[in-house]
């Protein structure tokens, strides 16, 4: 009797999943994995050269207000941007709401380990909870603005590129970037300036300038990163390679 494998399968009665191929799992994963990670990073508020004070008529340019997970977040639109040129609006959409059902189980995940007693020897209750504990309005804020940026950068790249085909990469790349960052930053610092501490509206604009402006220039500075990868997956992508260069014979 030989073993059960890809190449000898045995019976047709005995039923397998179709464990998905290729390098989708693994970019969706590391999306997950970045989305969940930026969440708990964007609860602490961020102040760059705290002790200037600079001002263009009413906006504050110094000091530069964030929150923890400015250098994280842009990658999550990174990999979206991969998941949509590669696999299409379809794929892009479901790694999205695969991330959000992931983000609304690390919530309620967080709420219950703070709820639940301490133990006699565990001192770090108050930090533990400063650090995970669900704070709905910044959960909200976190999971509506997630939801609307990520589809609208996948629905605007892959727009583009029905126009465009292969060609101005750069163009649907950075067109979706900035429609995509600019409703995400607007949706979640609208909601969660408070949460974090920002209580005026010049530390508002600065927050939501400053988050707009840095997310989308992170994305054109690994632009040729981005280039790489993308033509990475799609030379070893099967299915994209068929797609693009197999022509299909009339039957």
């Amino acid at each position: 009797m030989t073993e059960p494998n890809e190449q000898d399968p045995i019976s047709t009665d005995t039923a397998f999943a179709h464990v998905g191929r290729g390098f989708y799992p693994t970019i969706v994963a590391l999306f997950t994995a970045t989305l969940i990670i930026s969440n708990v990073c964007a609860s602490k508020g961020v102040a760059f050269f705290g002790a200037s004070e600079l001002s263009l008529g009413p906006l504050q340019i110094l000091p530069i207000n964030t929150d923890g997970a400015f250098f994280l977040f842009p990658l999550a639109y990174i990999l979206g941007d991969i998941l949509s040129e590669v696999y299409g609006f379809k794929a892009a959409r479901r790694a999205i709401l695969l991330g959000f059902g992931a983000l609304i189980l690390g919530a309620f995940c967080f709420w219950v380990a703070v709820e639940l007693p301490s133990a006699a020897f565990y001192d770090n209750q108050d930090s533990f909870q400063s650090v995970v504990g669900v704070v709905p309005r910044l959960v909200f804020a976190g999971l509506m603005a997630y939801l609307v940026g990520q589809l609208l950068n996948s629905l605007v790249l892959v727009l583009i590129k029905e126009r465009t085909k292969e060609k101005h990469l750069w163009a649907r790349l950075i067109g979706s970037t900035v429609v995509g960052e600019l409703a995400d930053t607007l949706i979640f610092c609208s909601i969660a300036a408070g949460v974090i501490g920002i209580t005026t509206w010049r530390d508002f604009v600065n927050y939501v300038i400053v988050g707009f402006l840095w997310k989308t220039l992170v994305e054109v500075l690994v632009l040729p990163i981005t280039y790489r990868a993308i033509a990475f997956i799609k030379k070893r992508e099967p299915s994209y390679a068929a797609s693009v260069s197999v022509p299909v014979k009339a039957g």
